[in-house]
């Protein structure tokens, strides 16, 4: 029987191992010192220069905590793009306000910054742009509109671990906060948890207070304090969002392994880039020259199909070759709740609708063998050419 392909595995070695098993024994479980090292290792590598990592325990939840430091609330607009995971746009509704969708540049999945002023009105408090897959938005142009209208920026970096733009890594541009991901699938995994990255110290002191309760001190400094630190004060009804040490001890070593990650996923993007290139399909776009793509996603469009025939080529890929492929995503204007609360239809997002009808995502993993990849593309070329 043929080993079956899944579309994506995390890539944990015994250093991750190791780590996790000392924590355990240390008998620090939850939130402590290795959160700590993870939180400054991240700093360190993003460059320091002033930037504050704040651990969480999703990008989701770090969404949330920059939304609520910028006092967003009922009434309140956020501009975001439609082609992206619901998170990006449920963590505005938890506060009460309303997102407001933008459709996306065709070629790179990203929200379109030509769009962006119109939907802006006297009640927009912010943007959230969404590197989608890896490559990094036209951030200048979208820095430039929040300036000009007096907006806030929040960086959706779910997918975006090392993403360059101008040779700056994704995590240090004008923004006010960015967040990224750590999930099981994304580019470094802790299995779950995040990380908000600002220079704004007010928006820091803001996000940490939050992340636990509201409490006006972290519970480890209460529990290793050499004076007695029993007393704390609950200054705000905050949330529980802190990452633990358990998933921090992963997190200090995928880290590490970010930059040699990126190349493997790189050069197995290459690989498909040069094999389909026959083929009628659109293979992903590549980062400008001297930028880096964190290549999370590899995201083909089949040409000339309809939704239909895009969803038979992914059962093919399972059911004849033993081959697990993904959709990213399903836009938001198609999902009912959000569909019907705000009356969106596939018209009001050509761009999005088009991609997303003939989308398939690919199998790309730092696991990945050679053979396996090799397997991946005579599917793909068989499927297509038959």
């Amino acid at each position: 029987m043929t080993e079956f392909i899944p579309f994506a595995l995390p890539d944990i070695g015994e250093e991750e191992i190791n780590e996790v098993v000392a924590s355990m024994r240390s008998g620090w479980l939850t939130t402590g010192p290795k959160t700590k090292q993870f939180e400054s290792d991240f700093s360190e590598f993003l460059g320091g220069n002033g930037l504050e990592s704040i651990s969480v325990n999703s990008a989701t939840a770090g969404l949330h905590l920059a939304l609520e430091a910028i006092g967003l609330g009922p009434g309140d607009e956020v501009i975001t793009t439609c082609y992206t995971f619901t998170a990006t746009a449920e963590v505005v509704r938890y506060l009460g306000a309303e997102p407001v969708f933008c459709d996306i540049d065709g070629k790179t999945f990203n929200i379109d910054p030509n769009q962006i002023e119109a939907k802006i009105t006297p009640r927009t408090k912010a943007i959230i742009p969404v590197h989608f897959a890896g490559l990094s938005c036209d951030m200048d142009a979208i820095l430039a509109i929040a300036k000009k209208h007096n907006l806030r920026v929040i960086e959706d970096a779910a997918h975006s671990l090392p993403t360059t733009y101008k040779k700056a890594l994704c995590g240090t541009f004008a923004s006010d906060i960015t967040v990224f991901s750590f999930y099981a699938t994304k580019t470094i995994a802790t299995g779950e948890g995040g990380m908000i990255v600002t220079r704004d110290p007010a928006l820091a002191k803001r996000c940490k207070l939050m992340r636990l309760h509201g409490i006006d001190r972290d519970a480890f400094d209460r529990y290793t304090s050499k004076k007695p630190a029993w007393y704390y004060e609950v200054v705000a009804p905050g949330f529980k969002y802190n990452l633990t040490d358990i998933a921090s001890s992963m997190g200090i070593h995928q880290l590490k392994k970010a930059r040699p990650f990126q190349a493997k996923r790189a050069a197995m993007a290459a690989k498909y880039d040069a094999a389909f290139a026959k083929l009628p399909v659109i293979v992903p776009p590549k980062a400008p020259d001297g930028d880096m793509h964190a290549w999370h996603l590899y995201v083909l469009q089949l040409e000339g199909v309809k939704r239909e025939q895009r969803d038979d080529f992914i059962q093919k890929m399972s059911s004849d070759f033993a081959i697990g492929c993904s959709v990213h995503f399903i836009p938001l204007h198609m999902q009912p709740y959000w569909r019907d609360r705000y009356k969106l239809t596939t018209a009001q997002f050509p761009q999005a609708t088009r991609n997303y009808e003939r989308e398939v995502s690919l199998p790309l993993y730092t696991k990945m063998t050679d053979q396996q990849v090799e397997r991946v593309i005579e599917a793909v070329t068989k499927i297509l050419t038959r």
